[in-house]
């Protein structure tokens, strides 16, 4: 493995941790800086391509757990505080209700999405989509919302922000930007939202990244191992830099600044796909 080919790892990871949670779309960063620039399938292999977006997306799901470690430990009961549960409302149902509706769309539509909305034009559409959500989520949002703290979501509301994630199953849309507008939409201020959103991705990306896994272990090979260590390391890193970066950034500045970031984006990239 040459010093580039690692440099290449390294800045794929950096695009994973710094895009993974900002409602900005990591898959939709991620095709566009290596099917457009790095090319990575071209000396990796189609297959050992694709395991290493998944190696570097454990890395972004370590960094969640590095930061709520509190907050996922209490969900099954494993941290207290003062003799006292963490949380008395926010549980580990809350978190299955509002998974749900994208894991069922998920695994039933995920040939059709791998096979037709993986694709720098499906991104573009999906950027200006994303975009349009978030502004509408903060321009109709309530004012003064009621849910502000994990511990105040309610049942109903997990489920509704989870059937607005399921939009997130289109490529480019990105997950933060579709669960932190639905909860802000459904009554939660945006550090809330995020925090959910957040914790919710833990068993998401886990789970969905051991299926990959599993369904690409064969092409998993020592000759790229160093690929894959570098490339993880720094989704970590970045994500973790990321993560507390925007949980202190999203209350000041809302949404609106990253969709027009995405419409930016997806004008920069039709007139280079178009024209």
């Amino acid at each position: 493995m040459e010093l580039f080919d690692l440099i290449k790892a390294l800045i794929l990871g950096f695009v994973e941790g710094m895009t993974e949670f900002a409602p900005v779309s990591s898959t939709g960063h991620l095709i566009i800086v290596d099917d457009m620039w790095l090319k990575t399938e071209e000396f990796l292999g189609k297959y050992p391509a694709n395991t290493f977006k998944i190696v570097i997306q454990l890395g972004s799901i370590l960094a969640v757990v590095v930061v709520f470690w509190k907050r996922l430990l209490s969900l099954v009961g494993l941290y207290k505080v003062d003799g006292k549960k963490m949380t008395k409302r926010f549980n580990l149902l809350h978190v299955i209700v509002g998974m749900l509706p994208a894991v069922v769309l998920g695994f039933a539509f995920k040939d059709f999405i791998d096979d037709h909305l993986f694709g720098v034009k499906t991104v573009i559409f999906a950027l200006v989509a994303g975009a349009i959500l978030m502004i509408v989520a903060d321009k109709f949002g309530p004012k003064r919302p009621k849910v502000q703290s994990l511990d105040q979501i309610t049942y109903r509301q997990a489920f509704t922000v989870g059937l607005v994630q399921c939009l997130s199953l289109w490529p480019g849309f990105s997950r933060s930007g579709a669960t932190i507008s639905g909860g802000v939409l459904f009554g939660m201020n945006h550090r809330t939202a995020a925090d959910f959103t957040f914790i919710m991705a833990v068993p998401i990306m886990a789970g969905a990244s051991l299926v990959s896994v599993l369904k690409n272990w064969e092409y998993m090979s020592m000759d790229y191992i160093s690929f894959y260590v570098v490339g993880f390391i720094s989704a970590f890193v970045f994500s973790l830099i990321s993560i507390r970066f925007f949980l202190k950034l999203i209350s000041k500045v809302k949404l609106v600044p990253f969709a027009l970031y995405r419409i930016f984006l997806a004008i920069v990239l039709a007139a280079i796909v178009f024209l």
